[in-house]
């Protein structure tokens, strides 16, 4: 990686970092073709907006970047459909971490502080099988990583550090394993270039190019006890749906989370989601327990239980006049969620829902407010607002308020993590 994690152009956050939540952060430089097409990037571990450096390359710092890419801006946002390298600690290349997502996009980099041995070996094996793809970063003949050229789709070579000395037999080498690709790294001037070109090197990557970016968007984070009980009851033999749905819905960042992750899965299909239940089913469990084992390594700070509170009796109180305006009430909790959450993130309620893979019914309601989901989140508003005249008197809103009330205070205070 070197001086790609040097030197970073941030870029700022479409939305303010507000109360009860934080800013999420992922830093990418584009990997360019022969004819300069940006064809990838390179996903990088950033703490802040103003980060130069990757500070740390370690289990924490991948799981980082899996978890803000895939569950906070979504893989789509990030890449624009384009293949991410994304570099893997000896955790994830050994399964001892599974990767909470499939093949389609990624492409997983070995770090060249992976020390290769059979167990290495046998886990990128299972890894390629599975169909990913597998780059070697920093790529040193004699340090072993030749080892896994047989099993590899990109070598990085280094051009400004490295030693180019056997360079003309480093490529040979590299050239008797069909389809593997070679990324020329580090490129920061014109001989770099030219000697690029020289080499025909198939992929690109440098200052000279482009440096990096970082990205930046609020994020409202899921409780440190959820996250636990959650993967408890996910790690369960007989692992009860039902159990596993109540602890998502009863956290509104968790639910963002696992709809972003669903996005990432329905890729490519014309299948939408209308509840969390066809979040979960769409992930499946085993993928839903491997995101909260990422989440309990990349522990951050907890969102505030007022606002909390807020977006659940939004969500309570849409599910409790769906059935009387002739709404679905999962459709419309659902919905009410959505809208709790992208307040406290400052958002528009239609740009968070164009972020997920939602049902038609859903989306019309929160981008134009049609339907009956959009009537009921209209009759929310107004209540919340104080517009009582719009409101039709045949609806008990003060009452249904109340038991949403009561109903959001309950499910926080029974799920809430002792002070430390």
């Amino acid at each position: 990686m070197g001086r790609a994690d040097a030197d970073v152009q941030a870029v700022k956050p479409m939305v303010p970092s507000l109360p009860g939540t934080h800013l999420v952060h992922v830093g990418r430089q584009p990997i360019f073709d022969r004819d300069g097409e940006v064809v990838a990037y390179e996903l990088l571990f950033r703490g802040s907006t103003e980060a130069v450096e990757a500070g740390r390359q370690d289990t924490y710092a991948t799981s980082q970047v899996i978890v803000n890419t895939f569950a906070e801006f979504g893989i789509g946002e990030v890449a624009g459909g384009r293949h991410c390298f994304i570099n893997l600690t000896r955790e994830f290349l050994t399964g001892e971490l599974r990767l909470p997502f499939g093949p389609k996009h990624v492409v997983l980099e070995v770090l060249e502080t992976v020390t290769v041995d059979d167990e290495v070996i046998d886990g990128i094996t299972n890894l390629v099988d599975e169909g990913y793809r597998i780059a070697l970063d920093d790529f040193v003949w004699g340090s072993g990583h030749e080892r896994l050229l047989p099993l590899t789709s990109y070598v990085k070579l280094d051009l400004l550090d490295g030693d180019l000395s056997h360079l003309d037999d480093i490529v040979a080498d590299i050239r008797r394993h069909p389809g593997v690709q070679i990324v020329a790294e580090r490129l920061e001037n014109a001989t770099h270039l030219e000697l690029a070109e020289r080499y025909g090197f198939e992929l690109r990557q440098g200052y000279a190019l482009s440096r990096p970016q970082v990205l930046s968007t609020a994020s409202l984070s899921p409780s440190r006890l959820r996250r636990l009980e959650l993967l408890g009851a996910l790690s369960s033999s007989d692992a009860n749906l039902e159990a596993i749905l109540s602890i998502i819905a009863s956290d509104p960042a968790l639910s963002m989370r696992v709809l972003r992750v669903s996005n990432s899965a329905a890729s490519g299909s014309p299948l939408r989601v209308s509840s969390v239940r066809q979040a979960v089913v769409l992930i499946g469990l085993a993928q839903i327990r491997q995101w909260a084992m990422l989440m309990v390594v990349d522990d951050v700070a907890e969102a505030t239980e007022d606002q909390m509170a807020s977006a659940l009796t939004r969500a309570r109180l849409s599910q409790n006049l769906a059935v009387s305006m002739g709404a679905p009430a999962d459709a419309a909790f659902m919905a009410g969620l959505i809208t709790g959450v992208a307040d406290l993130l400052g958002m528009p309620h239609a740009d968070l829902a164009q972020q997920l893979p939602l049902s038609p019914e859903i989306a019309a309601a929160l981008t134009r407010g049609a339907g009956p989901v959009g009537r009921v989140l209209r009759a929310v508003e107004a209540y919340e607002t104080g517009a009582l005249s719009e409101l039709s008197g045949s609806l008990d809103l003060a009452g249904q308020f109340i038991e949403a009330v009561r109903w959001s205070a309950h499910l926080i205070g029974a799920t809430k993590a002792p002070a430390s």
